[in-house]
């Protein structure tokens, strides 16, 4: 008898752990609070949403039909493209009590992933809410109608950040003010990878011939002769000067043990970052700035340039979030630190017709031209406009940069449709580029092996890219040859001819074909990745003419007093074209100089 009531005891207990379960499922993830009961009317439920980079999970609490937190439990989103998402759109959507507001501009898909977790986690709670009334997207404390610095430096990427950085370290007060909600521009989207001669990684991999003059040449001679040769020199000369002040003062890691050779380079020495991104160098940048009490204002656009009867540009009036207008004005001077053009259309068909809607960007949707139009305004001289860059392996879908193809760099190949090599895979970006649109489709594949792909471990330092580029169904790893071809349908006769050589040309260390300058590396055994891309608008070449003190000149050939500038913004480096890992090297080596020149000149 008793073991029947102990038997009736289990079942009853194994029933109610059933139904507890069963509701779990139908209700979805719900987490009881710790404080309060749902009695009291609250109850936190997770949600998940599709970032850039993966999953996006967050655990809302709702009280009384109010959202009343949001934390993010799990992402694997940029963290400083995510920093205003899981924090000023969060405060707007408990403002709204609604995920229906705008995106974070620049970051969008991390956006609209967040508030897609919301949305799940609402949905999964059962709840109906009633929105607050139309909330403001861009909640932030009244900022003073005028304001005074002695530098304003415009344009929060690296030229603004280290142009800060030594302006404040000379004595004066410093302002940043960059337009998006985020800090880091095209700088924090890029590789990061910085061309620097004679650098310590090739003391220790035994590259013991590189020069200043070598890495002078290589960067004339990219850009047809058009750079002006002697800001090339100042750029070559102190190159390796600006990757030790990263180092050492900014405190930006690189590698230690390996380098890239981007095409048109004579000699490897890109030196690359912590992560294979810019991330590692903003990151570093964000942090020595706010250390050193630099002001940075961001969702702060800069609108026009102010000047004092005499011309000398003494400020700059800007719009913040709300639309109200202010002033800054700038006891010492401002730079320009805006950076190019690439992603407004209406701009690049203005300079180049060719460069039209059918080019996708990789640049941030900040990248307008607005400091060259601010400048010119005064009567800045501008230079090279016509020549805009595209980047050759890039995601058709998107137009975003690959950095899992930076195996390029190690030895990786370009194919086309029909299974050939069409290009030497170092040549320069343009050159490049002008080759894969010439090709079946306008585009190309890259093919390398396992062998490779170890040797930079560029999916490793790149996992998310690569997990979305295989969803995409734009990367495939295969175990033979004639599953890569297969499955974007490539001749695999000729691609297996195209590797034979391969592997003969790796084994002489001659490429017959075109010549590869790194060497090429045999594919005969794999695994294999193969990856179709479409070449993307990249880097704009042309901007503000400035001399070697970083002064922005008019047309007159004249200096315009207080207006310096920095970056891609100018125009009087890279000539035709840019050199992979030049950009870097460039935005540290005059943004310094032109932090420090406004202070020393005042």
């Amino acid at each position: 008898m008793m073991q029947r009531i102990y038997s009736k005891r289990i079942l009853a207990m194994l029933l109610a752990v059933c139904l507890v379960l069963m509701t779990a499922a139908c209700g979805g993830t719900e987490i009881p609070s710790a404080n309060n009961s749902e009695d009291a009317g609250t109850k936190v439920v997770e949600g998940v949403g599709q970032g850039k980079h993966g999953d996006i999970k967050v655990k809302v609490t709702f009280t009384d039909n109010q959202i009343t937190d949001i934390e993010v439990v799990e992402n694997k989103e940029n963290e400083v493209l995510a920093e205003p998402v899981y924090t000023q759109l969060k405060e707007v959507v408990i403002a709204a009590n609604s995920p229906e507001v705008d995106a974070i501009s620049g970051s969008t898909v991390t956006s609209n992933g967040y508030l897609d977790a919301i949305k799940d986690a609402i949905a999964k709670s059962g709840l109906t809410l009633a929105a607050a009334g139309a909330a403001a997207n861009n909640a932030q404390s009244k900022e003073a109608a005028e304001q005074t610095y002695d530098v304003v430096v415009i344009g929060a990427g690296g030229a603004g950040f280290s142009a800060a950085i030594e302006a404040n370290q000379a004595g004066a007060q410093v302002v940043l003010l960059e337009k998006m909600p985020t800090v880091g521009g095209n700088t924090l989207i890029s590789g990061g990878e910085m061309n620097a001669p004679n650098n310590w990684v090739q003391q220790k991999l035994g590259i013991t011939d590189d020069t200043a003059d070598l890495f002078y040449e290589d960067t004339l001679k990219g850009g047809d002769n058009l750079g002006t040769p002697e800001m090339v020199r100042i750029l070559a000369d102190h190159a390796l000067e600006s990757a030790e002040w990263l180092r050492d003062e900014v405190k930006v890691e690189f590698l230690p043990d390996h380098l890239f050779q981007f095409g048109g380079h004579s000699r490897k020495r890109a030196l690359i970052p912590v992560g294979h991104t810019g991330a590692e160098l903003i990151t570093k940048l964000k942090t020595k700035t706010e250390e050193r009490g630099v002001t940075i204002k961001t969702s702060m656009k800069a609108d026009a340039l102010i000047t004092n009867d005499e011309g000398r540009v003494t400020g700059v009036e800007a719009t913040d979030a709300s639309g109200n207008k202010i002033i800054f004005h700038a006891n010492m001077g401002v730079v320009m630190a805006s950076g190019g053009f690439g992603s407004n259309i209406e701009m690049r068909k203005k300079y180049n017709p060719e460069m039209d809607e059918k080019y996708m960007s990789t640049d941030t949707p900040g990248t307008t031209g607005d400091g060259i139009v601010m400048a010119e305004a005064l009567g800045a001289k501008l230079a090279n406009m016509e020549y805009i860059q595209t980047y050759p392996v890039c995601n058709p879908e998107t137009g975003v940069i690959s950095l899992v193809a930076d195996s390029r760099f190690d030895g990786a190949i370009l194919i086309n449709q029909e299974g050939e090599r069409f290009v030497e895979e170092l040549e320069r970006r343009d050159v490049i580029s002008k080759a894969i649109l010439a090709q079946t489709g306008g585009y190309s594949y890259q093919l390398w092996n396992q062998t490779i792909a170890d040797i930079g471990k560029t999916i490793e330092a790149h996992q998310d890219e690569y997990d979305m580029l295989v969803k995409q169904g734009l990367l495939y790893k295969a175990d033979t040859l004639e599953e890569a071809a297969k499955f974007f349908d490539v001749d695999i006769d000729t691609l297996k001819a195209t590797v034979k050589k391969v592997n003969q040309y790796a084994s002489t260390g001659d490429d017959l074909d075109f010549h590869h300058r790194g060497g090429l590396v045999s594919l005969e055994t794999g695994p294999y990745y193969i990856q179709k891309a479409v070449p993307s608008v990249h880097h704009t070449m042309g901007g503000l003419v400035i001399d070697e003190k970083t002064h922005v000149i008019n047309e007159e050939g004249s200096i315009i007093p207080g207006l310096y500038a920095a970056g891609e913004v100018t125009g009087v480096i890279h000539g035709t074209n840019r050199l992979g890992g030049n950009a870097i090297a460039d935005i540290f080596t005059f943004g310094r100089i032109a932090g420090q020149q406004v202070v020393a000149e005042n």
